[in-house]
């Protein structure tokens, strides 16, 4: 399994929930700026847990990608700018058909620079929404990758009924919205 963590110091580290990470990794894969996504499960109370664990919705963890990026080419704001527009920050523990507490809303950071950055976002969001948003923010911890087979699971199954009437809306979304962020080549 690949380790996304940053092999140099100019690369920063961010880990999001968004729902099934499926959808959010096909996304971020597509980033002009981020070089490496990773689906996992975080900030549950269960060490080391398995997909069908967390399917079970008793270990606290959620469903994540972690993003490892360039700040040179793309900014926090601009990763949880996309972040929001790709998912539905106003209902909790639910995206779609995929409810439970591991398909939350989440900004989990490493920092308190980015703590800074995504509580501005959030706030920016709470008034946009009229606070109806339901992120969470919170400092990461107890972070496992997910099985390989949930790695680049979009482009592995991309005929998966799931993936054809779910996730490629989600891509088609951010590539329309967010064309001037798209990952080229």
């Amino acid at each position: 399994m690949k380790t996304p963590f940053a092999s140099s110091a100019s690369l920063k580290v961010i880990t999001l929930g968004g729902g099934c990470f499926w959808c959010t990794e096909a996304v971020f894969k597509r980033v002009h700026g981020v070089r490496d996504v990773e689906s996992g499960y975080s900030n549950g109370q269960t060490l080391n847990p398995t997909y069908a664990q967390v399917c079970e919705g008793h270990t606290g963890h959620n469903e994540v990608v972690r993003l490892v990026y360039d700040p040179t080419l793309i900014g926090l704001r601009e990763l949880l700018e996309i972040f929001f527009v790709i998912h539905d920050p106003t209902t909790l523990n639910r995206q779609g058909n995929d409810v439970g507490t591991q398909y939350r809303s989440g900004i989990y950071v490493s920092d308190e620079a980015d703590l800074a950055i995504a509580q501005q976002v959030l706030d920016d969001l709470q008034m946009a929404l009229s606070g109806r948003v339901v992120t969470e923010l919170q400092t990461l911890r107890n972070y496992t990758p997910a099985e390989d087979y949930h790695q680049d699971y979009f482009e592995n199954n991309p005929a998966q009924g799931y993936c054809a009437f779910v996730v490629a809306p989600k891509v088609q979304k951010f590539m329309q919205t967010f064309a001037d962020k798209v990952k080229h080549g």
